[in-house]
């Protein structure tokens, strides 16, 4: 096979996905991918070595099955840091780095000169990291139950974060014997897993196929089960005028906010994403309970 061009192989990338994402997106899937795995902003007139042609081709494959841009690369941006990821944890949406910048927005309107935060379901970690590098002032404290996602969390704090020490905890929030190793933080944030398992022949297949479902699906019937008992958490722990923030589905944000509000915090707050769609949740505690 003659060898490739730069240039050559960015068009024939271009037209291989096409079909499965569109011109627009296909071009931006393979602007990604020069840039960041040949560091090739332009794609010229260059040509392959054999190693770039095979991994080219490696990469071309992985996205033509189907799977996702973020996990073919290892990496994936998130307010404006590159996280490690892989299968063990989501990859980290748009939508997410809105509720970054409403806690961002929260702290910074605080007199806590270092407030405690816990991040409960840390994954790749991207919320608790982008937290702590945009305000170094944070006790970060996180939660997980999946070592392999609590270990690549900690890989992506060692490398972004430049100021002070993190606390990353392995345990699960629906066990309340794990609750005694947390702290009393001053602000929660969790984007916890809220789809019912019986659901799933209504998600995309390439979430159902590579995403991973410790993440993403609540066993029972009950989306709102991680979100309730994150609550009764923050009932006893979150101090007195601290901060829960919730990420949600859109079908499930109002009932969220109700089940706070209803429990007795107060300040309750719905907020919609970029797409105008309800995505968050705050609530503070009270001070008087």
């Amino acid at each position: 096979m003659k060898p490739k061009t730069l240039h050559t192989a960015f068009g024939q990338l271009i037209l291989d996905l096409t079909p499965r994402y569109g011109a627009g997106e296909a071009r931006s899937i393979a602007r990604i991918v020069f840039e960041d795995a040949f560091g090739a902003r332009q794609p010229d007139q260059k040509m392959f070595t054999a190693q770039e042609e095979a991994l080219f081709q490696e990469i071309r494959g992985r996205l033509l099955s189907g799977e996702p841009l973020q996990y073919v690369l290892g990496q994936a941006d998130f307010y404006g840091f590159k996280f490690q990821v892989n299968p063990a944890v989501l990859i980290p949406r748009q939508e997410t780095e809105e509720l970054v910048a409403w806690v961002l927005d929260w702290l910074k309107s605080t007199d806590i000169q270092h407030p405690v935060v816990l991040d409960i379901g840390l994954g790749s970690g991207c919320i608790a990291v982008a937290l702590k590098a945009k305000y170094p002032r944070i006790q970060l404290f996180g939660l997980e139950k999946s070592q392999a996602s609590i270990e690549l969390a900690r890989k992506n704090a060692e490398r972004l974060l430049k100021h002070g020490d993190f606390n990353f905890i392995t345990g699960d929030i629906l066990e309340r014997r794990d609750w005694t190793q947390l702290p009393m933080p001053d602000v929660i944030v969790s984007n916890p897993p809220y789809i019912p398992v019986q659901e799933k022949g209504l998600m995309q297949a390439h979430v159902l196929d590579h995403e991973p479902p410790l993440a993403l699906f609540v066993d029972g019937d009950d989306p709102l089960l991680f979100y309730r008992t994150i609550a009764l958490f923050a009932k006893e722990k979150l101090r007195p005028g601290g901060a829960l923030f919730f990420e949600c589905n859109e079908f499930n944000a109002p009932a969220v906010a109700e089940m706070l509000h209803t429990g007795g915090f107060v300040r309750v707050e719905l907020r919609k994403d970029i797409a105008g769609a309800d995505r968050m949740v705050l609530a503070i505690r009270s001070e008087g309970k």
